[in-house]
């Protein structure tokens, strides 16, 4: 695949702010965190994969944390039909005006080149990537157990040694169906969660005794978050809560613009070309060791 030489319209985000999604700040400085530790660490070397992106929020903040060799690839089923009559509907409620141009001219106007689209149901991922290959895994795509607990197994499969996967919505009360696959794979697949947020689930098939050290360090010198640790099936838990997080520095335009917003008439927009992202800014932040013990009894800081 060739770079992509796609341009935006003429609107497009002037600000990360601008572009519409459920990406909270708490969330940001956990991404930040997890992908600037994978940085940080000799040898920890892998893709990135987003199964769901809706107007690429959060696939426009992990494309700034790509090295040089690796791919991003993001999977949704964008303006295709869905592939079942409960997926239709969910798509039909929440998502009416999203299309791959949209996420396209979003990505574009804060990256030169866009990810490696996949144009389908996040089912086909397993067989589309390399096993293995991935070190960082975002899933936020469908709502519906069966579809998620498809999702996490692709993940399992999908995942490097130590990889950190992401899952959105496991704990909201319109989706209980992912809070059902998320622990169910704690249950049964031996995923091990890391920690938690109002909103998203951190986990991993790898060693989760160093990284929880590091982040609960780490989590000690914010004083926008505030976090407790407890067992959880016979496991530490970290929790974190952060209303009044202060997120990372954004990432910044390509070039000034106004904001942009799909409207019913993009929903027959045309796809774009599939493509590998490019290696951008490196990321920064802070990891270390140390207070895990210590915190066990499940204080709560903030």
């Amino acid at each position: 695949m060739s770079p992509t030489t796609t341009q935006p319209p003429a609107e497009t985000p002037a600000r990360f702010s601008d572009v519409k999604g459920w990406f909270w700040p708490a969330d940001q400085l956990l991404f930040d965190w997890f992908l600037t530790r994978q940085a940080q660490t000799p040898g920890l070397r892998g893709d990135l994969l987003e199964l769901g992106a809706y107007l690429g929020k959060s696939a426009i903040f992990l494309g700034g944390y790509l090295r040089p060799g690796e791919e991003f690839t993001v999977c949704d089923l964008f303006d295709s039909p869905a592939p079942d009559v409960s997926n239709s509907a969910e798509m039909d409620r929440s998502y009416a005006t999203l299309t791959r141009r949209a996420f396209e001219a979003n990505y574009l106007a804060f990256h030169p080149e866009l990810p490696t689209v996949v144009q389908a149901p996040t089912s086909v991922i397993g067989s589309r990537l390399t096993a293995g290959s991935c070190r960082f895994i975002h899933v936020d795509a469908s709502h519906l157990y069966e579809h998620v607990h498809a999702d996490v197994a692709a993940a399992r499969k999908l995942a490097a040694r130590d990889a950190i996967v992401a899952f959105d919505d496991f704990r909201a009360e319109h989706c209980p169906g992912v809070a059902a696959a998320v622990w169910g794979a704690v249950a049964t697949m031996e995923l091990k969660l890391v920690c938690i947020t109002a909103t998203k689930a951190y986990g991993t098939w790898g060693d989760p005794g160093p990284v929880r050290e590091e982040l609960v360090e780490w989590l000690a010198t914010r004083a926008d978050l505030w976090h407790g640790v407890e067992e959880v099936a016979g496991a530490p838990l970290i929790r974190i809560g952060g209303k009044n997080a202060k997120a990372p520095t954004p990432p910044q335009p390509l070039r000034p613009a106004q904001a942009w917003v799909p409207d019913a008439s993009e929903a027959t927009g045309v796809p774009g070309t599939p493509d590998v992202a490019r290696p951008a800014r490196p990321a920064t932040g802070r990891a270390g060791r140390g207070l895990l013990g210590r915190v066990l009894g499940g204080r709560d800081r903030g």
